[in-house]
């Protein structure tokens, strides 16, 4: 039945005289997700409303639902049917045929909400309300009208085209991905990480991703779990530069000549450090974290601070208030959580110290990292040149 889907986004239409950027990243972000569904669509903007329309003769309408839940700047969206303006007798007949379609059970309480964009149109608003519920009354005598908590809203928009839907799907909300800039990920195979690119990916902000691989400490395993987690925020920012950086050497010398309390915060710097080489190359704006506050002990605030030091850009870290079980509600919501505790080890967990020092001093940090001062340049330069890049899609 339904050809059509009425998009609605949210803080898009407070965006001013710049709101058509964004309903244009729009209109992309949602031509891209349909790419792989099965049928042709349109995607079209007109009078502050976005319509996909389905152009081939068949489509696969529970994929094109799930595609459109993943569009980040989405508030919600409406199967909606389509019709020419022929008339109030003919606008009643179409609505009438479209609730036995709909609601083919008929034994509900509704209320009619029509909204009149076009002004011509030779009843106002409240006219067809009254008008449109009495011939559903006489066409269905088993529903009833409800104007306070109707079971139905049957939403009747008078614009070039009449809409009629009662449905309303909720998409994910946020902003159109690309309208905020780009920022680097450091993606790790836990959970958290993952999660923090979903959440920053829905303020419209484009993602890349640096993975620190730790051959033969960790395994291909480790590393294709990390794609897959790729793969799965791809589904919602679209595809993601993954760079995977062979860091075993770096590592190895940071625990040789480092007291073993400090390998994890130092280790987390030179990981920020390499991660911003990237960033800087590609344009990037930021750098994101899955850090969220007293977590564990390279997240206390102490931490926190000595790991920033090293940063020249921002960090964002769109965790940092969460506790555990709400990372992880999130991750269950977006499908990462299942492949996330699959027990494959990467470098954030070998050689951890069976004692951190969770209040870092920078001064006895950087007097630490004196020690690495005649390899760990090479070392990382090493690294960036040896590392892998991959285009994660969905």
């Amino acid at each position: 039945m339904y050809r059509a889907f009425l998009i609605k986004y949210g803080e898009i239409a407070i965006k001013g005289k710049n709101r058509y950027l964004f309903e244009d990243k729009l209109v992309r972000q949602i031509e891209f997700a349909l790419k792989p569904v099965d049928g042709d669509f349109a995607v079209r903007k007109e009078q502050g409303r976005i319509y996909v329309e389905v152009v081939s003769e068949e489509y696969d309408y529970d994929e094109t639902v799930e595609a459109l839940k993943r569009v980040f700047g989405i508030v919600a969206f409406c199967p909606v049917v389509l019709v020419e303006d022929e008339g109030f007798d003919k606008l009643a007949e179409d609505t009438i045929s479209y609730i036995k379609k709909a609601h083919p059970d008929c034994r509900f309480t509704f209320k009619v909400n029509a909204r009149r964009a076009r002004k011509n149109y030779p009843m106002n608003s409240m006219e067809i309300n009254a008008a449109l519920g009495e011939k559903i009354l006489e066409a269905l005598p088993e529903t009833k009208v409800d104007v306070h908590t109707p079971e139905v809203v049957i939403h009747i928009e008078i614009r070039n085209q009449i809409n009629i839907y009662s449905v309303e799907i909720p998409g994910p909300g946020g902003m159109p991905v690309g309208s905020a800039g780009r920022a680097m990920l450091l993606l790790s195979g836990g959970i958290d990480s993952p999660v923090a690119g979903y959440m920053i990916s829905k303020r419209g902000v484009e993602i890349e991703a640096t993975y620190f691989h730790a051959p033969p400490y960790t395994s291909e395993r480790a590393k294709q779990k990390v794609i897959d987690l790729a793969k799965i925020v791809a589904k919602y920012s679209g595809p993601v530069k993954l760079h995977v950086v062979n860091f075993t050497d770096i590592q190895l010398y940071i625990h040789e000549q480092c007291p073993h309390e400090e390998l994890t915060i130092i280790m987390r710097r030179y990981m920020m450090k390499i991660a911003q080489h990237f960033a800087n190359e590609d344009h990037c704006l930021g750098l994101i974290t899955g850090e969220s506050i007293g977590q564990v002990a390279s997240q206390t605030m102490q931490s926190l601070m000595v790991t920033n030091e090293v940063c020249e850009m921002p960090v964002y870290r769109p965790l940092i208030g969460f506790d555990k079980q709400e990372i992880v509600e999130v991750a269950e919501r977006i499908g990462t959580y299942e492949t996330s505790i699959l027990p494959f080890e990467d470098c954030c967990t070998i050689f951890v110290a069976k004692h951190p020092v969770t209040k870092p001093n920078l001064k006895v940090i950087k007097r630490s990292e004196e020690k690495l001062a005649e390899k760990i340049d090479d070392l990382m330069q090493t690294a960036i040149d040896t590392t892998e890049t991959i285009m994660v899609e969905a």
